[in-house]
């Protein structure tokens, strides 16, 4: 997997490039062009998109021209189960959410985190 598609791939997850771009406030034709060659860009382009992603530059960096790269969760999280909560969380739709853990963290303690925050949204309704 390229830079590239790496970063494409990830963006899709969290909606559309454009809202993407919103997001990062950086303007949608400079993000395709970013998306179509990362090396030409800015670092600090780069810098806020992947902060915008929640992933570091230096790991953007590590990805080969061709390599697969493996799901964030997997060799994270030092819990199996938190794991795969967490997979199960990053991939269910309508709960996509920005969700930072200790990579200590169980399964259990996920679990509470999500009802805490579903009970704080539930207070704003």
């Amino acid at each position: 997997m390229t830079r590239e598609s790496y970063l494409r791939e990830k963006i899709l997850e969290l909606g559309t490039i454009k809202e993407f771009a919103e997001k990062i406030d950086m303007p949608y034709t400079t993000l395709l062009s970013i998306l179509k060659n990362v090396g030409g860009a800015s670092i600090n382009n780069v810098i806020k998109i992947c902060a915008g992603l929640g992933i570091s530059a230096d790991m953007l960096a590590e990805i080969g021209e061709e390599i697969t790269i493996p799901s964030e969760t997997k060799g994270y999280y030092t819990d199996p189960e938190a794991a795969e909560f967490a997979e199960y969380l990053r991939t269910r739709p309508g709960a996509r959410m920005l969700f930072s853990a200790a990579k200590d963290i169980t399964k259990e303690e996920m679990e509470e985190t999500v009802k805490y925050i579903e009970f704080l949204k539930s207070k704003h309704k």
